[in-house]
């Protein structure tokens, strides 16, 4: 009596793989990096002026933006600058291979910060070469 393939007699390969752990293991390096994704916020945090009648400027490429924190701290970007003097020749290092078109920079400023710390600032990005120098700002809060 012939009982056929897999019943009792012999025994056979499993020939189809299994995916259902791998499904798994996907699904929750899916849900961590969602979770963690908010949370990788670059830049630093400045408690910006409200001004109620700002302009929107968009930017069509990445810009350029220069930070004054309540401390007194410069920095570029994520990159922290010494002192406003030292400015002048990162920036010229930073520029030097864009068009005129592409040199905006913007300058965003804690609002404790005295207004004789933030004017070197701009003077050195002037004195860099910089076209356009934009201030940032909020709208009041509700």
């Amino acid at each position: 009596m012939d009982v056929g393939p897999g019943r009792g007699g012999g025994r056979s390969a499993l020939s189809q793989i299994n995916v259902t752990p791998f499904v798994d293991v996907m699904l929750v390096l899916l849900i961590i990096f969602m979770v963690t994704a908010p949370m990788m916020e670059q830049g630093v945090d400045v408690n910006l002026p409200e001004v109620e009648n700002g302009q929107s400027l968009s930017a069509t490429k990445e810009p350029l933006v220069i930070t004054v924190e309540k401390n007194g701290r410069i920095s570029i970007g994520r990159t922290q600058v010494d002192s406003a003097a030292k400015l002048t020749p990162v920036l010229i290092q930073i520029l030097k291979d864009k068009a005129d078109d592409e040199k905006d920079v913007f300058l965003e400023a804690d609002r404790d910060v005295p207004y004789g710390k933030v004017v070197p600032v701009m003077a050195a990005i002037k004195k860099a070469g910089v076209a356009k120098l934009g201030m940032v700002s909020q709208e009041p809060k509700p």
